[in-house]
Formats: structure tokens, C-alpha cells, sequence
């Protein structure tokens, strides 16, 4: 891999480049650096409990200007899912955040997260305002055969204080439950990437996945034919790394460390 070559960089945020309200310190220069060097970032995330607007809004805070155009969101690999697959006229049961709901309404699906005659599919999200109704919804209506889907495998969502469990932790509980396997939407499939570069036009010869999870953000990379770099600031640790059969191009212990590489290229 040769990072001077690099021109599209598709950024995870939560443990890539800040942790909590924390922003590592590097961030800033990092994406300036992509920028003077005529480069392009996108943020892209499997967090499905906020808006892209949330996100706006809470990288303006850490310092960091950002406008719409620069998030790809597991929401968004979702809703195109959904669109290919003609769930525009289907009821959905939205297991997730009010935001997360109001997402998939302002895209024009019709969305519940009240049990109700005529559901076609359980769409599950990361769900920061988790209740024991709606499990129980969800296992209902999962033995009666609806569709599952869900917008990401991620087990843990990383916090200031640790970690907390994601959409992948509560797919298993009702996968344990029900027996009923979701089809998972966000990374590590290719889809976020793809759409990045159709979105971008850059080629996957110029594109470069930063993250720090192996299965979803490395795996992604890789099942989407583009390098990868992991970083050890979130969740994996070395030692998960050197085991781990997910392999990316390169290891950095965080952004800084990458940053410093890609100066010493140029």
C-alpha cells in the first residue's frame, strides 16, 4: 500500500477518532491533511441511534466543521436496501431510536414501533432507548415469520467508560430466542463502500478504510477490494489483532500514528 496515492478516506468515527466527547488529539490535523493534499474524507458509521445531523452537531463541538455530504451511515445503506427490495409500500417495525424512526419516515417508508396488523419486516438499529416492550414485540413478531433485518453486527458501541452493547448484542438475544437469523445491512458489507465510491468517483486503488474493529470496519474493507488500515485506539487490541484471521493492510496504534506515515510519504 502506498499512501501518497491515497484520495478517498472513509473515516469510522466512535474509537477512530474520538472516544465519548473525547477527540483524539491528532483528528483535527489528520483531516486537514487529507484535505491540503487534495483528498477526500467520508465519515461512515454503523451507529443507527443517531442522524447525520446529530453528527454534524456533535463534531462541531469537538471542532470539526462537517456538512451533510461527508457522512455515509449505515441508515443510509439501509434505506437503499430497503428501496431495492420494494419495502416502500410494507409497514415496518422500527427497533430503534426516535431518531432512527424518523429517518426511515422522512426517506417515505411507512414505520411503527407499536405491534399492529400488516407488519412486513422488524428493522432493528442500535438502541440507545431500549425497553423489555419492545423485545417482546420483537420476538412476537419474529415467530410470526416477518422479515428481519437489521443495520449493523457491531457487538459493543465504545464509551467513555468502556463499552455498551450494540445492534449485533440485542440481534443475538433475539436470535436466542426465536431462532431467527437478521440480515445484517451495515459493515462488514461492501455496501457503504460502494456506495462511497459511486457517491465520490474515486477508483478502490485510491481509497483507504480506517477503523477499529476487524469484523466490521477492516472486514469491510476487505470484502470491498480496498485497503485497510486498523487502528488500535477503540476496540481491538494487539493481541486480537496478531490472532485474528480479518487482516488489515496495516496497523497504526492511532490516527496520529497513521498521520505521521502519510507525512513522511508525502
Amino acid at each position: 500500500m502506498t499512501l501518497s496515492q491515497k484520495r478517498l478516506f472513509l473515516l469510522d468515527m466512535d474509537g477512530t477518532l474520538y472516544i465519548g466527547d473525547r477527540l483524539f488529539p491528532d483528528t483535527p490535523a489528520f483531516l486537514s491533511r487529507i484535505r491540503a493534499g487534495g483528498g477526500r474524507y467520508l465519515f461512515l458509521t454503523n451507529n443507527s441511534s443517531r442522524s447525520a445531523d446529530a453528527y454534524i452537531e456533535k463534531l462541531g463541538r469537538l471542532g470539526i466543521a462537517s456538512g451533510r455530504e461527508d457522512y455515509l451511515t449505515s441508515v443510509d445503506a439501509l434505506i437503499v436496501h430497503l428501496r431495492r427490495r420494494q419495502y416502500e409500500d410494507k409497514l415496518l417495525y422500527a427497533f430503534g431510536t426516535a431518531t432512527f424512526r424518523q429517518q426511515l419516515t422522512q426517506a417515505g417508508f411507512s414505520v411503527t414501533d407499536r405491534l399492529e396488523e400488516g407488519i412486513a419486516a422488524l428493522v432493528v438499529g442500535f438502541d440507545t432507548e431500549l425497553t423489555f416492550q419492545k423485545l417482546e414485540d420483537a420476538c412476537i413478531l419474529l415467530g410470526r415469520g416477518v422479515d428481519f433485518i437489521a443495520t449493523n453486527p457491531d457487538w459493543v458501541c465504545p464509551t467513555w467508560y468502556g463499552f455498551v452493547p450494540d445492534c449485533g448484542s440485542v440481534c443475538q438475544m433475539l436470535t436466542r430466542a426465536t431462532g431467527r437469523e437478521p440480515v445484517f445491512i451495515g459493515k462488514p458489507k461492501p455496501d457503504m463502500v460502494k456506495l462511497a465510491l459511486q457517491a465520490t468517483g474515486f477508483t478502490p486503488a485510491e481509497t483507504l478504510l480506517i477503523g477499529d474493529r476487524l469484523y466490521t470496519d477492516i472486514a469491510c474493507g476487505v470484502n470491498a477490494g480496498v485497503d485497510t488500515v486498523l487502528v488500535l485506539s477503540g476496540e481491538t487490541t494487539p493481541e486480537q489483532a496478531k490472532a485474528s484471521e480479518i487482516r488489515p493492510t496495516a496497523i497504526y496504534p492511532d490516527i496520529g500514528a497513521l498521520l505521521a506515515a502519510m507525512q513522511a510519504a508525502r
